[in-house]
């Protein structure tokens, strides 16, 4: 039987609800919400977790309550509570270097400065997991990445943004089918 755990990066709290370094966070709720799975406070491992059957794949669903920077100690406790190796842990977070709304797998790799991804390779001691790209686009002008990743999504955006979470579930879902 294959196990899968999927890890929805993000910030707790209201003030980074519907920002855009939130988008791991809003695609594991919906994904969550669409299988009638409730996350639930696990507080030995600081997250929140719910799980459910793909075919003879099981399915983690994970947000961690500490902040981004620091999900990598909240994703090795859950890997080691469901035995799941790092190549077994689909790592959802946002991109700034694909197109807004635009998904992708990519296997491994640097963490191209996002420090969640850091801390998590760390934590695992590996970048080899996988991770779904949710493309949220160059900062306009001169804006500091810092503090774009931390807005709100735009009105447009938004009125685009169930679209795009619903092509990230697509490829999520096409990406279990697979193990």
């Amino acid at each position: 039987m294959n196990s899968l755990l999927v890890v929805g990066l993000g910030n707790p709290g209201p003030e980074y609800e519907r920002t855009r370094h939130n988008i791991g966070y809003m695609i594991v709720d919906e994904l969550a919400a669409r299988e009638h799975v409730t996350l639930s406070q696990h507080k030995k491992t600081n997250t929140f977790l719910g799980a459910f059957k793909q075919g003879a794949t099981t399915v983690a669903l994970m947000r961690a309550r500490s902040f981004m920077n620091d999900s990598g100690g909240p994703v090795k406790a859950v890997s080691q509570f469901y035995k799941v190796p790092p190549s077994n842990i689909l790592v959802i977070h946002d991109e700034l270097d694909r197109d807004f709304g635009a998904s992708d797998i990519k296997l491994g790799g640097g963490a191209n400065g996002h420090n969640g991804l850091k801390s998590i390779a760390k934590a695992l001691g590996t970048p080899d997991f996988p991770r779904l790209r949710f493309g949220i686009g160059r900062p306009p002008g001169r804006q500091e990445p810092r503090s774009f990743v931390l807005k709100p999504f735009t009105k447009a955006e938004q009125q685009e943004l169930p679209v795009a979470i619903d092509e990230a579930l697509r490829v999520v879902d096409d990406y279990i089918r697979g193990l």
